[in-house]
Formats: C-alpha cells, structure tokens, sequence
C-alpha cells in the first residue's frame, strides 16, 4: 500500500471510531441535557436551562445518607477483600500452586447463582437467629465481598504470574530477607498495578449494585441505587440529575485513581 493509500485508511478509520464514540455518548449528553433543562416536552431544545434539579438533589438528607451509605459498603466489601485475598493468593501461588485450578473454579461460584436465588438463600439464612444481619450493612458488606472475590482474585493471580513469584521470593531469601518481610517489602509492591485494577473495576461494579441492595436491606439502609429506584415516580428531570451526578463521581474517582497509580509509577 502506498503513502497516498494509508492516508485515506487512516482517516477512514478515525471517522468511523468517532462516529461511535459520538453514538455511545448521545444518550448520556440527552440526560444531561433533560437535567439542566426548566421543561423539555413538545420542542427539540429546551426550554430553558437551569442547575435546580442539581440544587435539589444536593441538597436532599435522604440522597447524601443514601450516597454515603453506599461508598461505606463498598469501602466496607473492599477493604475486606484485601485483607483475606492477598494472604490467601500469597499462600496458594507460593505454597500451593496446584490449588490454582481449584480456586479458579471455587471463585466463580457467586456467578453461579443468579442474585435472586442468592439473595432469597441470604434472606433465609441470616434473617433470624443469633446471625440476624437481614437490614443491616454488613451483610451487604459479606455479599459484595463475594462479588468482587473475582475480580480481585482473577487481577492480582495475573499480575503475580508476570511478576515469577518463586523466583523473586527466592532471590529475596538469598539477600537474607524472611519469608514475612520479602511478602510485604517486595511482592506486595510488585502488585500495586494488580490491586489498584481490581479495586476499581470492583468499586465501580459494587457502587452501581442494586438487586442485592433492595432485596436485603431496601430502605432499612438506603443505598444509592436503592434510592434511585425509590424515587422513579418523581420528576424526571431530577432523577437525569442524579444519573449524571452518579456517572460523573465513578468518572472523577476512576481518573483521580489513574493519575495516582502513574504519579506513583
């Protein structure tokens, strides 16, 4: 192919993936359109605009306790999978490497399940009894642990295959370090990259959660799906202000966390 050829290619190319990019961002730029607007009904533009429906919201009780309730569970389910899944993965892939193909099985277990029969199950078992969790956090906190058990579990196994596991843990041990210390001063720096792509992929699908949220805890702890979905019949203006201002936090939080995992690089 000549030069004169690739060039028209080339820009071929680019139209046709920001015509798609343009495809895939025209139903968020309707809703943040419906947000701003005072009235949208039997015109194509708006007739007029306003930051009240964003006012409204933000100033809503039930929206910030249902806001902050909801980064506590995730925080919450994430922090614990941290600290069980790294030990765990360290054990297994320095000790027990056989294990691996178990583990890759056991791990895909809460896919299984559809989350309605999981959570009729989590309704039964811990609905009544000395284990009564049925309303409260932690229970939401136990089941989004299971959920981002894969992610988490399938990222750091990826990033401890690159990194040779065996073999840095035995120059480690050479140089005089212990088993503990050659863990936490030169593997666990070495899946940095692993972790911080596991927790976001973890965060964003655990904070936009919703069947375990309503069926186990509803409005007895109110979480941001769960609050969106209570509020369906109000205006519609005001829930566009809520989607938009719930894709721009997991918008700025997945930046923010991309800029520090390179500033740290």
């Amino acid at each position: 192919m000549s030069r004169a050829d690739a060039i028209p290619a080339a820009l071929y190319h680019r139209i046709v993936v920001w015509l798609l990019f343009l495809i895939l961002l025209t139903p968020l730029a309707g809703t943040l359109l419906y947000s701003l607007s005072t009235s949208w009904s039997a015109s194509i533009l708006p007739d007029g605009l306003t930051f009240k429906w964003y006012l409204a919201l933000w100033s809503d009780q039930r929206f910030l306790d249902a806001f902050g309730q909801s980064l506590l569970v995730c925080f919450g389910a994430l922090a614990l999978s941290v600290l069980l899944i790294l030990p765990l993965l360290f054990v297994v892939h320095y000790h027990f490497p056989k294990l691996d193909g178990l583990m890759n099985i056991l791990i895909l277990l809460p896919f299984a399940v559809p989350p309605v029969v999981s959570s009729v199950g989590l309704l039964q078992l811990y609905g009544s009894g000395p284990l009564a969790m049925t309303g409260t956090p932690w229970i939401l906190i136990g089941c989004y642990f299971t959920i981002a058990l894969p992610f988490m579990y399938r990222a750091i196994t990826n990033n401890l295959q690159a990194i040779n596991l065996p073999d840095l843990m035995d120059a480690a041990h050479l140089l005089g370090a212990s088993t503990w210390k050659a863990a936490f001063l030169v593997v666990l720096p070495n899946l940095r990259k692993g972790l911080m792509v596991s927790l976001f992929l973890s965060f964003s699908f655990l904070f936009g959660e919703f069947v375990f949220a309503n069926m186990l805890v509803g409005t007895r702890y109110e979480t941001l799906q769960v609050y969106l979905n209570n509020m369906k019949n109000s205006s519609g203006h005001f829930n566009s202000a809520l989607v938009i201002s719930y894709f721009f936090f997991v918008l700025v939080f997945t930046w923010a966390a991309n800029r520090l995992n390179k500033d740290k690089s």
